[in-house]
């Protein structure tokens, strides 16, 4: 068995409520994604990751967690994830779940118990309580805003205030307390009894915040992710969490993993949860953002595989997520969109390193920017007073099949919680089967070849990108066509002519070639 499997790993990810849909009630659920195990593994991808299953009052998707060890009743039962884990790792899957470990849901036991025990009390020391500013303290503590939109402090009836850096409905734990870190050391060892492979920890970033809690000083903070310190982001502290969190993971046998979804300013931050004793993985979000631009995806390649090397750790690679838009879209939408698309996939996976995959990305599905206002359902679009659309447009439900109320997501005659636009029905994975022009065979083929071993750059024109992996050679073209050797195709994103013993590659177009 590849202990380390997790360094050069595809992990697909399943967004539970818009996967499969196995009894007709319009959500994703556990059977529903068991279900499609053996597609996921004929595509050819070596894990899943699992967003947030657990109970929840779903206001911000389950990223607002009522209980850590159970299985919401929307989404199953554990016996449920028990068979899943099973079938998964029968077909050779490895399973990681989401863990939410900077707030809880306001439902979670925890929070009424804070809220009635008072000031001081032990239990409110469970979250990030302080006494306003002002006269009468009818100020909030500092000038936090939340990422969702609005202020980050809540005012309760005894005029103390508590710290949600997200929905009003998810308060921030205070990871100060030892109770706290005990819960989810506990939280852990759960779900790794259970069977799970590791976890994608939500947030990892956050938990630790700025002893006194600074003013920012500025508006717009959410704008400032990635561009400078936060006092309630990215803080030295975390680091002592994971650490412990380390000894957990190896203590079993194979060890498990983690990866942070952790937004900092530089690639050098984020390489510092992948110390040898901390995380094992952390989502490459420089590379997300990063323009379909030569000059863009060049400087973030060599910064990422440059900081990530002195800690010994793998690269990630990530194009799309459920928070952020497709990137068919992103990339120019249409067919320029699509065909960038395809080419991004390929220089993708030529990458050294892990990948990630989100659901849908291997049909071609683009952003859905039309949804009525009346099925928003994301807390960013009340918060920031219905001018945020926010991230359901990435939630669609998957089609499946080109016909039927839900195209396949799930029974015909029911109705998906998101709309499906209708012109998905040629997308899906039915309609894609077997056609070798499909964005679906697309990424079955560049799963298979995926090249591995050493990295070199070429130099081959202001407007190519292009680089050695042992024995393959991956050539991105972003300007007018170029022409190269004609050796063996092993992959191409789109059609390529041969003039003798040279090959034309046209604008927005990747091949891999035998060397």
């Amino acid at each position: 068995m590849d202990q380390r499997w997790w360094r050069h790993a595809v992990i697909y990810q399943v967004y539970v409520r818009s996967f499969a849909d196995s009894n007709g009630d319009g959500v994703g659920d556990l059977p529903g994604i068991r279900s499609r195990l053996p597609y996921l593994a004929d595509l050819g991808v070596d894990a899943v990751w699992i967003t947030p299953c657990y109970p929840s009052p779903m206001n911000d998707g389950g990223y607002d967690v009522a209980d850590y060890r159970d299985i919401d009743p929307l989404f199953g039962t554990l016996d449920d994830m028990r068979a899943l884990l099973a079938d998964a790792h029968g077909l050779g899957l490895k399973v990681i779940l989401d863990i939410v470990p900077n707030h809880t849901s306001s439902a979670h036991r925890w929070f009424p118990e804070a809220l009635a025990a008072g000031p001081g009390s032990p239990e409110r020391n469970r979250y990030v309580f302080r006494p306003g500013r002002g006269p009468g303290g009818e100020l909030p503590p500092n000038d936090w805003e939340s990422i969702f939109g609005g202020g980050a402090w809540t005012r309760v009836e005894d005029g103390e205030w508590y710290l949600h850096l997200f929905d009003a409905s998810q308060p921030d734990l205070n990871w100060e307390n030892d109770e706290v870190r005990e819960e989810f050391r506990d939280i852990l060892r759960f779900w790794l009894d259970l069977g799970v492979d590791g976890f994608r920890v939500d947030v990892a970033h956050g938990m630790v915040k700025e002893d006194g809690l600074p003013d920012v000083g500025e508006t717009g903070q959410r704008a400032l992710l990635e561009t400078r310190p936060l006092p309630y982001l990215d803080q030295d502290g975390v680091h002592e969490i994971y650490r412990e969190w380390r000894k957990i993971l190896d203590s079993y046998s194979p060890p498990r993993v983690a990866v942070a979804e952790a937004y900092t300013s530089s690639v050098e931050r984020t390489a510092r949860y992948l110390r040898a004793d901390e995380l094992h993985q952390a989502f490459n979000f420089h590379y997300l953002r990063a323009d379909w631009d030569i000059a863009q995806l060049r400087q973030v390649i060599d910064e990422t595989q440059a900081a990530v090397a002195p800690v010994d750790a793998p690269a990630t690679w990530v194009l799309s997520n459920h928070d952020v838009h497709r990137h068919v879209t992103r990339y120019g939408g249409g067919e320029v969109g699509v065909r960038r698309a395809r080419a991004a996939i390929l220089l993708m996976l030529a990458l050294p390193g892990s990948v990630y995959v989100y659901q849908g990305e291997e049909l071609g599905l683009p952003e859905v920017l039309d949804l009525p206002e009346d099925v928003l359902q994301d807390p960013m679009w009340e918060r920031s007073g219905h001018t945020d659309r926010g991230r359901d447009g990435c939630r669609v439900p998957l089609p499946w099949a080109p016909d039927g109320t839900a195209l396949g997501f799930g029974p015909d005659g029911s109705r998906p919680w998101l709309p499906q636009p209708a012109d998905w029905a040629a997308l899906s994975v039915a309609a894609q089967e077997g056609d070798p022009d499909s964005m679906l065979e697309l990424y079955r083929t560049a799963l298979r070849e995926r090249p591995a071993g050493g990295f070199a750059w070429v130099d081959a024109g202001p407007d190519v990108l292009c680089f050695d992996r042992d024995g393959v050679r991956c050539t991105v073209n972003f300007g007018a066509p170029v022409r190269v050797p004609a050796t063996a195709v092993l992959a191409a994103s789109g059609p390529c002519e041969v003039e003798g013993d040279h090959m034309l590659i046209p604008t927005d177009t990747a091949v891999w070639q035998a060397l």
